[in-house]
């Protein structure tokens, strides 16, 4: 009977539910029954079809409306809080599987302190007693590997389990000195914890982190290298044959890509060593095998550097509730002794080593598990797995360009008077890039550099060429590409004749998780000058990736890379990529010597970037240039042609990459920070005499036209203060020049902010060009009034930025600029104050 009772009493209180006016009220089972039924065929709660499945439900027919309003309010409530909670209980679980990985770091962390306390005990004895037999050496020699023989299966298996205890050291132990990866702090947006090597033997680095995957699952993403590795050019499993212990060894041969023209590539042959643990870990273990010579296809391997791979790999660990825990290190020697002196801290870093790689690895297991989520939306309804091929064979088209290997049908060809240019021709037949739609052209030619830029961060200068097009390149060489998707309009010369309007829209297909790299299509707007063509369309669309804009990314390279494409767009595109690629050098005490005496050929284009000494250098300390940045740039650019015109498009090939050459060292200057060059004037260089001065002007002059103060100066204030107080003012402040066609001289951060440009490219932005139609009436109908008494206060409106952003603001105020002198002010520009202005 109670037991009975206490049933009926749980029924009771599930069938009670609270009101509007907060008493209980009391539905049957069947009520019950029929509003679930309605609340799960319309969640909604506007929903026409709910009130008519209401009415039609006659056991609902008693029930007031609102009381069946507050019941269905309260279902949803109540499906909320299991949402939430469920939610909490995921968020809960990465939690404690992160903190048990931070656990075990830390507790790594304690073993190297206590190591290096140890260390540092036996090398205080050693400097007290100064022991001096020679036996004392062995204590602090590192064992080398036991000679095995790798022909025979029992010969592999035993350095296969070699590598895996060394590897495991170095995952979770303390074989590498790791120290933190610069600008790379965990935390709780953080991809992942990582570190690099300090104090040992190659370049090494190493990554852990939560991914919510199965182990199986993320160890066949890892074995597939070039589906992540962008450097990675093939891989080849030769020999594959299972361990006794349940696991398989396999010999791997593979090619990478080298990231500029001066130095030749690597390659790698390896053993690479796939078990389980005890612990239900899974492990995937790699390295070299020796000798040189080893490995398959020796002629082709003559165009590569043998690189060794020290143990390096992926422990992977279960969590509990799902997901894994993955620990990467990556263990290089790249052989820095066969690359140029000016090369050799590229391939001594382990931050390149980090980003390349290691980092990489993480990043693209995360993305791929947000994707198997649903958690990423693309553009344009294209699927995530079509848009990572676009942006895998751009960057493969790339290097292919840039590395022009022979087996791929690459050969070079000498360009008139340009040494430090590389002219390199390929037949159809051998591109992988280039679909059967384009068998009647007669190869791809491709003019590519390298070069030395001094003081020019890589993210700013590649931020700068993808923002503003028209600033180095020329659209007819664009239109020209893009002719060639279309058979049977291919001609050169005497293409028909086009303006570009210098407009270029940017349209966005996806982007990564942490927008290190970006995939989008650029339309350039052009006009036929022909008159029978007036009215056709001559735009030119372009497929096109942009990576490394993060400022903060240590040892990340730069890209911007684009391929002309035909508007429809289709899957299977074929792709003729160019572009740059600028990769950041550290530079070592010592270096500035070797980057004088390096010889080849990135000297003749050295000398022609330096962009002014910096104050160090100019105190004539030699090696002071050591504290400066240093990165390398290369340009490739490919032009399909026909069999007869080969001679024309190469000429044309290797001016146009002489005019891209020289529209960069014009931006290296100035975006540089050190050494402006004085003919670009005040409105490139906010710290220049000229810009101090007009800073002055603009703020006097406004206090003389509207009474009051534009900035708020202390008395004994510098001058310079008074232009850093309007550098960082927050209003949008403008100068024009008085021209015909009014355009635009000086801006400050927040100007620059607004139109979403730079200094360089502001002197080609006219007045009119960034007003909308409403605005530019305003503007017209208060110029009288301006020119008489001064200034004038302009209504709220919109204006567009140069990357075609709508931008309001709540009022604008225009005033003259006076320049003092003797006799009287003289009008030296118009200014202008956008207050409260943010993006629609």
């Amino acid at each position: 009977m109670a037991v009975a009772n206490h049933h009926e009493r749980s029924s009771d209180s599930m069938n009670r539910h609270l009101d509007s006016s907060g008493k209980y009220v009391r539905y049957t089972a069947e009520q019950v029954e029929a509003l679930e039924r309605v609340y799960a065929e319309c969640p909604k709660p506007s929903s026409l079809r709910r009130q008519q499945l209401i009415r039609e439900c006659s056991i609902l027919a008693n029930i007031e409306p609102k009381q069946i309003k507050v019941w269905f309010q309260n279902r949803r409530c109540r499906d909320k809080q299991r949402k939430e909670a469920s939610r909490l209980q995921s968020v809960n679980r990465k939690l404690s599987a992160m903190n048990k990985l931070l656990m075990e770091e830390n507790d790594r962390l304690q073993k190297q302190v206590s190591q290096l306390v140890c260390e540092n005990g036996y090398m205080k004895q050693q400097l007290t007693t100064v022991v001096t037999d020679a036996s004392c050496d062995s204590v602090v020699t590192t064992p080398q590997h036991s000679l095995r023989d790798a022909n025979s299966p029992a010969g592999l298996l035993s350095i296969a389990e070699e590598t895996l205890a060394e590897f495991l050291s170095k995952a979770t132990g303390t074989a590498v000195d790791w120290v933190q990866m610069p600008g790379m702090k965990p935390g709780p947006d953080s991809v992942g914890i990582f570190a690099i090597s300090q104090r040992c033997s190659g370049v090494a680095a190493r990554a852990c982190g939560l991914v919510s995957l199965e182990p199986m699952k993320i160890a066949e993403i890892l074995k597939d290298r070039p589906s992540w590795f962008r450097d990675c050019r093939s891989l080849e499993v030769f020999t594959m044959f299972p361990a006794g212990n349940g696991g398989t060894i396999e010999l791997v041969y593979m090619q990478t890509y080298a990231p500029t023209t001066l130095a030749p590539a690597r390659d790698f042959w390896t053993l690479r060593y796939t078990t389980s643990l005890d612990n239900g870990s899974f492990v995937v273990c790699e390295r070299s095998l020796s000798g040189s010579g080893a490995g398959p296809n020796a002629a082709s391997a003559s165009q590569f550097v043998r690189a060794e791979m020290l143990s390096s790999g992926y422990l992977i660990r279960p969590c509990d509730g799902g997901g894994s825990i993955i620990h990467i290190v990556d263990h290089l020697n790249l052989e820095a002794w066969s690359v140029p002196d000016v090369l050799r801290p590229l391939y001594e870093s382990s931050k390149v080593v980090a980003q390349k790689m290691t980092i990489s690895a993480l990043r693209y297991i995360r993305q791929l598990a947000q994707e198997s989520n649903g958690e990423v939306v693309y553009g344009l309804g294209r699927q995530p797995a079509v848009l990572r091929t676009f942006s895998q064979r751009l960057s493969r088209g790339f290097n292919d360009a840039v590395n022009g290997f022979g087996d791929d049908g690459w050969s070079t060809m000498p360009c008139d008077g340009a040494e430090d240019i590389i002219v390199a021709i390929n037949s159809t037949k051998h591109l992988n890039n280039i679909s059967n739609s384009l068998s009647f052209l007669g190869g791809v030619l491709c003019a590519k550099a390298s070069m030395l830029l001094q003081n020019v961060p890589p993210a700013v200068l590649i931020r700068f060429l993808r923002e503003h097009r028209s600033e180095w390149a020329d659209f007819n060489v664009d239109a020209y590409s893009a002719a060639t998707l279309k058979a049977g309009t291919f001609a050169y010369p005497g293409m028909r004749p086009t303006r570009f309007t210098g407009s270029q829209i940017i349209m966005p297909l996806g982007h990564t998780i942490e927008h290190e790299e970006m995939l989008e299509v650029v339309r350039l707007e052009g006009h036929s000058l022909a008159q029978e063509d007036a009215y056709m369309s001559r735009d030119v669309h372009l497929l096109q990736i942009c990576t490394g804009i993060d400022e903060n990314a240590v040892g990340a390279c730069s890209e911007l890379i684009f391929a002309p494409i035909n508007e429809m767009f289709p899957d299977d595109a074929p792709l003729v990529p160019s572009g740059f690629r600028v990769i950041p050098v550290d530079a070592k005490t010592g270096d500035a010597q070797d980057l004088l005496t390096a010889n080849h050929r990135t000297l003749d284009l050295t000398s022609s970037l330096e962009v002014g000494p910096s104050p160090e250098n100019a105190s004539g300390n030699p090696s002071s240039s050591s504290s400066s940045s240093r990165c390398i740039l290369t340009i490739a650019f490919q032009f399909p042609f026909e069999n007869n015109l080969q001679d024309n498009v190469a000429g044309m090939a290797c001016q146009y990459v002489r005019s891209v050459i020289s529209s960069v060292q014009r931006v290296a200057m100035a975006i540089s920070p050190s050494g402006i060059s004085p003919s670009l004037g005040s409105k490139l260089s906010p710290g220049s005499p000229e810009a101090v001065t007009l800073a002055q002007w603009i703020s006097q002059s406004y206090t003389h036209h509207l009474g009051s103060e534009l900035l708020t100066i202390d008395s004994l204030g510098s001058n310079d203060s008074v232009l850093k107080l309007l550098w960082d003012h927050q209003d949008a402040i403008l100068c024009c020049s008085l021209k015909p066609q009014p355009v635009f001289m000086f801006a400050n951060q927040a100007g620059l902010d607004m139109l979403e440009t730079t200094l360089v490219a502001l002197q080609d932005i006219t007045l009119e060009k960034i007003f909308d139609e409403s605005g530019r009436k305003a503007l017209c109908s208060d110029f009288a009034k301006l020119m008489q008494q001064g200034f004038a206060c302009l209504p709220s409106g919109i204006c567009v930025s140069t990357m075609g952003r709508h931008v309001s603001y709540e009022q604008a105020v225009a005033w003259k600029v006076l320049a003092p002198s003797e006799d009287n002010n003289t009008l030296h520009c118009l200014a202008f104050s956008f207050v409260n202005w943010s993006f629609v």
